[in-house]
């Protein structure tokens, strides 16, 4: 009887195994891409500040020179 149950349980224990390594694995691409997210933000808010005083660019794209300092002011993980 001994041997059925710690065959089970090495089962179980493979099985949480394989769980965990799954979630791991989702964890870390879960984390790189909201660093790549944020990356992107902050490359993406620094354009809009350099962009700011000029009136030409701005109006490409669409925006005024206080919404786009204000975007180029939010924090990168807003």
């Amino acid at each position: 009887m001994s041997t059925l149950f710690s065959h089970g349980n090495s089962a179980s224990q493979a099985y949480r195994g394989a769980v965990a390594r799954g979630h791991q694995s989702s964890s870390w691409s879960k984390l790189m891409e909201t660093w790549c997210l944020w990356e992107e933000r902050s490359h993406q808010r620094a354009a809009l500040r350099d962009i700011a005083d000029d009136p030409h660019l701005l109006a490409d794209l669409g925006l005024t020179r206080d919404a786009a300092l204000d975007q180029a002011d939010k924090p990168f993980w807003r």
